[in-house]
């Protein structure tokens, strides 16, 4: 792949640079909660400016349906960029309009603007190939060169991630540079111990890279929504909790997998329960209640991993040279369900500044978790931007976004 720093030393002065980023930051009307992947892009975005590039902008936000919808609107992040960037940021209101066309008429030389919302035009997300690629050469004709470092978007094969880099001379921005790295480590020549951490919600989500890092991890860690399934398939009750019972058959196979091959699982031995899911707008107290994981009454859900279990788990993280971590381990954004968060983080920090070891946060919710909870993000090796596209790439799974970055 070429890089942005091969792209630099060509000269990119007077040049238009389309910048595929990934602004797809959590909105609360038109206040952005969490900024991490703005703040991911900037070092791509100054460097072409300050090398005198007019740079454009382009990403999606949220799931709007191939039309206008205020809701998704990139307005809010145009703002926050020019922040971050300590420069002005003009704002399209379209994606390929007469707005678009304008904003970039008018760029001088190191001058950047934020495109409106891609998903916005049908063809950014269309699955017929011509009626994505008529949306890619629109945008083609916007811009002189590409710069792929939207990494939480390289596995869908949307037009600017995917067909766009083919009409145009291409490189992969420093965030896209730093994921790859970073997402080798994890594959390529590991140090072990290796501890793979997951959570979340849905068993289902996770079961590819639970099959490939069969291959690869010495343990794998659950909790989460997505441990009761495994519980279940141990034989224990789980009360209300989030339960798929359809994958119960395929996670008994991938026990039986992982103790012929040597894997150690880490189930949780207690868990945080109530009778019901707790209002998160209202943060009220909700009287949560530690059980043990094989033991779980009828009548209430589990919430988060207990205090017990949050010791194991601690103690299988912080002697590992290498650990990846995708998922909190229940519902952080309450108070009374955060601890066994808090707690996973806490031991990837320790793990990293005690013990040298390679702590990656794998995107998402966990990335989210880390900074909602108010950890120093310079005590992880790293803080992925994709939680999707991180998983797909440890499954094994070719990304049209980077296959489309190949030279």
């Amino acid at each position: 792949m070429k890089t942005i720093d091969d792209l630099l030393s060509d000269g990119v002065a007077g040049k238009r640079v389309f910048v595929r980023a990934d602004l797809n930051v959590p909105l609360d009307g038109d206040t952005i909660t969490d900024d991490g992947r703005a703040r991911a892009v900037t070092p791509t975005i100054s460097k072409l400016a300050e090398a005198g590039a007019r740079v454009i902008v382009a990403s999606h936000l949220g799931r709007p349906k191939g039309a206008p919808d205020p809701q998704f609107s990139l307005a809010p992040v145009a703002k926050r960029l020019g922040e971050l960037l300590g420069r002005p940021v003009a704002f399209a209101t379209d994606t390929v309009g007469e707005s678009a066309r304008a904003t970039v008429a008018g760029l001088g030389d190191g001058e950047v603007t934020l495109l409106e919302n891609l998903r916005f035009n049908p063809g950014e997300t269309s699955k017929d190939d011509a009626e994505r690629g008529a949306f890619a050469d629109q945008l083609a004709e916007l811009a002189d060169v590409y710069v792929g470092d939207g990494f939480g978007a390289v596995h869908r094969k949307h037009a600017s991630v995917y067909d766009l880099p083919a009409r145009l001379p291409h490189a992969v921005g420093y965030l896209i540079e730093t994921e790859v790295t970073v997402l080798k480590k994890l594959t390529e020549d590991v140090k072990r111990p290796y501890a793979v951490v997951l959570g979340g919600a849905k068993v289902s989500d996770k079961l590819g890279v639970i099959d490939h890092l069969l291959e690869k991890a010495d343990r794998i860690l659950i909790g989460g929504g997505m441990a009761y399934t495994f519980l279940k398939a141990q034989g224990h009750e789980v009360g209300k909790s989030l339960l798929q019972e359809d994958q119960v058959p395929a996670v008994q196979d991938y026990l039986e997998r992982a103790k012929a091959r040597g894997v150690e699982f880490v189930l949780p031995t207690d868990v945080v329960a109530a009778p019901d899911f707790p209002d998160l707008k209202a943060q009220a107290p909700t009287n949560p209640v530690t059980v043990g994981a094989d033991a779980i009454p009828a009548d209430l859900e589990g919430l988060d991993i207990g205090p017990e279990s949050r010791k194991l788990f601690a103690s299988k993280i912080t002697d590992a040279a290498t650990v990846f971590w995708n998922g909190p381990m229940g519902v952080f954004e309450h108070p009374d369900y955060a601890e066994g968060t808090r707690a996973v983080a806490q031991a990837l920090t320790t793990a990293s500044t005690s013990g040298d070891a390679f702590t990656v946060v794998g995107g998402g919710d966990s990335a989210a978790a880390v900074r909602i909870l108010g950890f120093d993000e310079s005590k992880f090796g790293h803080i992925s931007t994709g939680g999707g596209a991180s998983l797909e790439y440890l499954e094994g799974k070719t990304l049209p976004g980077l296959a489309a970055l190949e030279d």
